[in-house]
């Protein structure tokens, strides 16, 4: 347990995205190596109340969205924020607010994450240099068009022995003409492919940040399958039962993984859902959590399909039934499915229409 407490302290400071911890009373609990370097806090700074940290109001104010948080027991997001270090570097980031609820759903702290979007954009403003550029040179263009076409009309009105020079000329007129135009469309064409690829950009970033919170949301474990049984999703409680992260199980089929849950078990069930046979199946199996205590977990499979989308899946919850028993639940008995709204995807197994994702829900 010591080595573990060392590996998640080393993951944590380690971590490139910059990130403190307040504990209930908002004092410094925790500030990794990349926050310390970037906003000049110390070792000594830690416990120290937010308020006397220059952090709480340089470069947000983090004061009013750690209260936004607690209230609303949701994460708060403050996008674009430009700061430049005590290095005098100029750099973007966004700021994300995650309010540390336990089960009961009591704030216990609170974690503040710097994402550094100075890359992206970067990116973006030397694209909109170069698109500026491109439309300079056109403009430049067609300023030369319009001359070759004044000396066209004042050729023309030279004497008969020019006329072939003329001709000569007017040809060249006409290509260029035809450059112009493949020009306007490769432009045109530039635009379109920019505008998409924002859209794009977007609507994945929404689409990650949803999924995400989805996942966190469940007290219990959670995973999605395919229909290959290949794992899709995996939550933070399943990461904390099992002692696998995502990153480890993502892609990997279901009957593959070593675990101390006995996953051959859930492959009839799974078959099941996939198959339409069943809509809702439950059951109860012995397992060794990643702590090696022997538990009984409750499984709740059901299917699922993305709108349209062919593609079908099974979303598997395991919840510890000793966890559900301490707090005064009846460990023997299945409580009847609580009226909660689901809504699941899948960016792994197909990218569908954004606008079909929020239609496809399972009451249970």
């Amino acid at each position: 347990m010591v080595r573990e407490g060392q590996l998640r302290e080393l993951v944590f400071h380690i971590d490139p995205t910059a990130q403190i911890v307040l504990d209930h009373g908002r004092s410094l609990a925790y500030a990794n190596e990349r926050a310390r370097t970037m906003f000049g806090l110390s070792v000594a700074d830690v416990g120290r109340p937010l308020q006397d940290l220059e952090i709480s109001y340089r470069p947000v104010e983090l004061r009013s969205l750690i209260e936004q948080a607690s209230t609303d027991r949701r994460p708060a997001v403050m996008k674009d924020i430009e700061w430049t270090t005590p290095a005098g570097e100029r750099v973007f980031f966004d700021v994300q607010v995650l309010p540390l609820v336990d089960a009961s759903l009591e704030v216990l702290g609170t974690k503040v994450l710097f994402r550094d979007t100075t890359r992206q954009r970067r990116l973006e403003e030397d694209l909109k240099t170069s698109h500026q550029e491109l439309e300079t040179a056109n403009e430049e263009l067609q300023s030369t068009n319009e001359e070759l076409e004044t000396t066209n009309e004042e050729l023309q009105s030279t004497v008969e022995e020019l006329e072939t020079t003329n001709e000569e000329l007017q040809s060249t007129n006409e290509e260029l003409e035809t450059m112009n135009e493949e020009l306007q469309s490769t432009n045109e064409e530039l635009q379109t492919a920019n505008e998409q690829l924002r859209q794009s950009g977007d609507e994945l970033n929404r689409a990650n940040a949803f999924f995400e919170n989805i996942l966190g949301s469940f007290h219990d474990g959670l995973m999605v399958v395919d229909a290959e049984f290949r794992v899709q999703a995996w939550n933070a409680k399943a990461e904390d039962m099992w002692g696998l992260r995502n990153a480890e199980v993502q892609g990997k089929h279901l009957m593959n993984l070593d675990i101390g849950l006995p996953v051959d078990q859930l492959r009839g069930p799974i078959k099941q859902c996939l198959s339409g046979e069943s809509t809702f199946e439950r059951r109860t199996v012995a397992a060794t959590n990643r702590r090696g205590r022997a538990i009984e977990v409750k499984i709740t499979c059901m299917p699922f399909a993305l709108g349209g989308n062919p593609t079908r899946g099974a979303i598997v919850m395991m919840g510890d039934r000793a966890r559900g028993a301490s707090s005064g639940q009846n460990a023997l008995a299945i409580p009847p499915p609580p009226r909660r709204s689901i809504v699941v995807v899948s960016v792994p197994l197909s990218y569908p229409d954004l606008s079909s994702w929020g239609r496809q829900s399972k009451q249970w």
